[in-house]
């Protein structure tokens, strides 16, 4: 079995064109390749192996740094973002991962350069200029064999507490491709299951489990050696047939670490743009 989280891959995996159920769009902006693909009903999601729901991929060449604002890939996030949320209300953040494993922490990294606004009082706001300051709140769940407790249960107490309008999730994900490796953005409307595309899979976090939307943002960090040998000998014509330590093996990139703090900053640098629309770009990215 291949291992991917990316429904552009689950969807090239199709042979003979989208499949009933499923429909798709893309677009190139120069900076990026865009696409859009729509899982309508159960005959879709059977044929694609995802949820319905909308799933946006931006494909570029990396990640810029912040000091490239006007790059025409953040505004393809920011636009894919703005899709996805909803227009007002409280966002509750989630960094999804592990810190002690550095393709896996993409989601803490991230988290920690949102700006959370919910703690500020309205008079707070008014005195620096800003009563439009958007109510962003940010939480780092950590992972089970470090706390005990699954996310999900840590995520849906906090949202039974506060209230969002929509959680908005940040992951690590795998690639069957290596070429999509650390150069790949997926959003979906769809919510996530941690841990899914290395084996692991750990409970839901979706509008099922939570109450509130949930739309989940990822970057493709890792790919299982059986998936890598297909993709780039052609030694598996099913990943199936792989031998069964090739499936548990996962490889990422050789500067992962710079890769993984370069996509947070980029994932970060997006949402708050997206959430603080009374801010600039440099006063967001000098916050952050």
């Amino acid at each position: 079995m291949i291992r991917t989280d990316l429904a552009v891959e689950r969807r090239e995996m199709c042979r003979g064109g989208d499949p009933p159920g499923v429909r798709m769009e893309r677009s190139d902006n120069g900076g990026c390749v865009t696409t859009v693909i729509e899982i309508l009903n159960e005959a879709g999601a059977e044929a694609i192996q995802k949820p319905v729901g909308k799933y946006i991929t931006l494909e570029t060449d990396g990640f810029p740094d912040s000091s490239s604002l006007s790059d025409g890939r953040l505004d393809a996030l920011c636009d894919a973002l703005e899709q996805l949320l909803p227009r007002e209300g409280h966002i509750l953040a989630v960094g999804l991962g592990n810190t002690d494993i550095t393709p896996d922490a993409l989601g803490p990294e991230c988290a920690s350069q949102i700006i959370a606004t919910r703690h500020l009082p309205e008079e707070m706001k008014k005195e620096l200029g800003l009563p439009g300051l958007r109510t962003v709140s940010v939480l780092t769940p950590g992972v089970a064999g470090k706390t005990g407790i699954e996310s999900t249960e840590i995520i849906a107490s906090v949202v039974q507490r506060v209230k969002p309008a929509a959680v908005l999730t940040v992951d690590a994900l795998a690639a069957r491709s290596v070429s999509r490796l650390a150069k790949t953005v997926q959003l979906c409307d769809t919510g996530i299951q941690p841990g899914s595309g290395v084996g692991n899979s750990r409970k839901a976090v979706d509008e099922k489990t939570l109450g509130v939307p949930v739309i989940a943002v990822g970057v493709p960090t890792v790919v299982d050696a059986a998936s890598l040998a297909h993709d780039v000998l052609g030694a598996y014509e099913d990943c199936a047939d792989a031998p069964c330590e090739y499936a548990e093996m996962m490889v990422t990139p050789r500067d992962t670490d710079v890769i993984t703090a370069s996509a947070a900053r980029f994932i970060a640098l997006a949402v708050n743009c997206v959430l603080q629309k009374e801010l600039t770009r440099e006063e967001i990215a000098a916050l952050m």
